[in-house]
C-alpha cells in the first residue's frame, strides 16, 4: 500500500503493516501531520508539535526493530485538549490556560504512550469540555488566528457535536486513525454519532482521570473514538487499570484484553428497548435509521425486549444541578494566583479573582459556574442538589431493574442529526439535546455509539449500546458483529 493511502487505515490495520515493517512509524506520523495542515480548515486541532511528534515516531520505530513493540506500536493518534502533555500546550479550549505546559502527562496519556502509540497534537472541544456542539471553544485552532468553532467533516456548516466534537471529526476526516476524548453526559457519544464514527464511554472510573482537567468529577470518563468498535477495543484495553496512587474516583479492577471477544457470536443477545428512548422528541429520519439497525441486530441472533425507564426526563435537569455544581468547585482554582491567565489590571485581590475570571472564561462556563453556586447555597442546596442525587440514584435503580430483563440497551445517541452551526443559540435547546445519552452517565454505565446509517441530509445517525457495570467487551462484541454485517463505519465525507 503506498503512503498516500495510510489514512484509510484503522488502527489494526496500521498497527499490523507497522509490526510487519510495510511502513515505519515515523512515516505513518508524517503523513497523518500532512493531513492535519491539508484539512485544517475544520479546526480539529489546536497544537501540533512536529519535532516531539516525529521524536516518537522514532523510538517507536526502534522499539518495532528490536521486535519490542506493543500491539500499538507506531500508531498515530491525536489527544483532546482536556488531557496536559508534556510536549503539547494543553488549554481545555480556554482563555483561561493559554499557553499552559504541563510538567506531566495524564495517565491516560502515559499508558498508551508506553504502549508505543506516537501524538500527533491536541484537538479542539468545547470549553473546558462544557458543551454539546464543539462551539464553545475559546482558543485558535491551527492555521487561525481567532477561535473557531469546530466543522463536521461531513457539512461544513454544521456542528460535529460536543464537547468532543475535534476528536470526532479528525477520525471522520482521517487526520488521525483514533484519538481519546472525554464524556460526561455524552461527550464521546453524541459526537461520534454526528460525525459517523464509533466512540465508547467505559465504566465511571475504570480509566483514570488523573491529569484529565476536572469539569464533573463524579461522571467525567475518558474514553476512545475509532472509526471501528475493534479500533476502539485495542485503544481502551491500554487506557483502562487501576491508578489507585493518583486518582480516588479509579476502581481497583485490572486492566482487560477488549478485543480477545470481538468475534463472539450474539445469538440469543437480549437487546433492551425502553420506550422512553423512542417517543416524542426523536426525529423521524433518526428513528428509521436506528430501526433498520436493530432488524439488523435481530437478523444477526439477536431478541429485542421491550423494557422501561421511566425516569429518563428527569436525566436532564439532575445533570443541570449536579454537574455545574461539581463545576463551580473545580474551576474555582482557576483564579489567576498560581497558574493560567491573570488580569493586567486590578485594585486588590478580589478584584483580581473578579477580572481574572470575567475575561478568562467564556459565556458557557460561566452560566454554568453560576448556576452550580446558586444550587450549592445555603436555602438551595437541600431543594435541589440533595433531591437531583436522590434522583440519580432511581435513574441507575432503573437501569438495574431493566437489565434483569436483558444484556444492553439500545437506543438512538442523539433526538436528532448534527444541526448547523449556531442553529442552537439557546443554551436549553443544547442541554436538551443530551437526553439519550445523560441517563448512563449519571448511573456511570459503559456507552458506546455506532454508526448505524444516515438520515436527512445525509448525515450520520448514530446507534447507542449501554451496558451494565463492567460490560464494556459486551458492548464491543455487539458493536463488532454489527460492524462486519454493515459497512456504515467504512463510509467517508465527500472530499476527504
Amino acid at each position: 500500500m503506498s503512503n498516500t493511502e495510510l489514512h484509510n487505515l484503522g488502527v489494526a490495520e496500521l498497527a499490523a503493516q507497522l509490526r510487519a515493517k510495510q511502513v515505519s512509524a515515523t512515516e505513518a506520523a508524517q503523513h497523518f501531520l500532512a493531513r492535519a495542515k491539508q484539512h485544517q480548515n475544520l479546526g480539529a486541532f489546536v497544537a501540533i508539535n512536529e519535532e516531539a511528534t516525529l521524536a516518537q515516531a522514532r523510538a517507536a520505530d526502534a522499539l518495532i526493530a528490536e521486535g519490542r513493540g506493543g500491539k500499538l506500536a507506531g500508531v498515530p493518534i491525536a489527544h483532546k485538549d482536556i488531557f496536559v502533555t508534556k510536549d503539547f500546550p494543553t488549554t481545555a479550549a480556554s482563555k483561561m490556560l493559554e499557553g499552559y505546559q504541563s510538567p506531566f502527562d495524564a495517565t491516560v496519556v502515559r499508558k498508551l504512550a508506553d504502549a508505543g502509540v506516537v501524538t500527533l497534537g491536541k484537538l479542539n472541544c468545547d470549553e473546558f469540555a462544557m458543551g454539546g456542539a464543539n462551539e464553545n471553544s475559546a482558543v485558535a485552532p491551527v492555521g487561525f488566528d481567532t477561535a473557531q468553532p469546530v466543522r463536521n467533516p461531513w457539512n461544513h456548516e454544521r456542528v460535529p457535536g460536543g464537547s468532543s466534537g475535534g476528536s470526532a471529526a479528525a477520525v471522520a476526516a482521517r487526520l488521525a486513525p483514533a484519538v481519546t476524548g472525554t464524556d460526561t453526559g455524552g461527550s464521546i457519544r453524541q459526537p461520534a454519532s454526528f460525525c459517523g464514527i464509533t466512540g465508547i464511554k467505559p465504566t465511571y472510573g475504570r480509566a483514570s482521570r488523573y491529569g484529565m482537567i476536572a469539569f464533573a468529577s463524579s461522571l467525567d470518563q475518558a474514553g476512545p473514538m475509532g472509526r471501528s468498535a475493534e479500533d476502539c477495543a485495542l485503544l481502551l484495553s491500554e487506557m483502562c487499570g487501576p491508578d489507585l496512587d493518583r486518582d480516588s474516583t479509579s476502581l481497583d479492577v485490572p486492566a482487560e484484553d477488549f478485543s480477545a471477544k470481538l468475534d463472539d457470536s450474539i445469538e440469543g443477545l437480549r437487546i433492551g428497548i425502553p420506550a422512553e428512548f423512542f417517543g416524542e422528541g426523536l426525529s423521524a429520519d433518526v428513528r428509521a435509521a436506528v430501526d433498520a439497525a436493530l432488524k439488523e441486530y435481530e437478523k444477526l441472533g439477536a431478541k429485542l425486549v421491550p423494557v422501561s425507564l421511566p425516569r429518563t426526563e428527569l436525566s436532564v435537569p439532575v445533570y443541570y444541578i449536579l454537574a455545574p455544581a461539581e463545576a463551580s468547585s473545580n474551576l474555582s482554582r482557576f483564579d489567576g494566583v498560581k497558574f493560567g491567565h491573570r488580569a493586567a489590571k486590578y485594585e486588590d485581590l478580589n478584584d483580581m479573582y473578579r477580572k481574572t475570571r470575567a475575561e478568562g472564561f467564556g459565556d458557557e462556563v460561566k452560566r454554568r459556574i453560576m448556576i452550580g453556586a446558586y444550587v450549592l447555597s445555603e436555602g438551595y442546596y437541600d431543594a435541589y442538589y440533595l433531591q437531583a442525587q436522590k434522583i440519580r440514584r432511581m435513574i441507575a435503580d432503573d437501569f438495574q431493574a431493566a437489565f434483569k430483563d436483558c444484556d444492553v440497551i439500545a437506543g438512538a445517541a442523539a433526538p436528532t442529526t448534527a444541526w448547523a452551526i449556531g442553529g442552537k443559540a439557546d443554551p436549553v435547546s443544547n442541554y436538551l439535546a443530551d437526553i439519550f445519552t445523560l441517563p448512563a452517565s449519571l448511573a456511570g454505565l459503559p456507552g458506546l455509539s455506532l454508526p448505524a446509517g444516515f438520515g436527512d441530509g445525509g448525515m450520520p445517525v448514530g446507534l447507542q449500546l449501554i451496558g451494565n457495570y463492567f460490560g464494556e467487551a459486551r458492548l464491543l462484541n455487539a458493536a463488532h458483529r454489527f460492524q462486519q454485517a454493515t459497512d456504515f463505519h467504512l463510509r467517508t465525507p465527500a472530499g476527504i
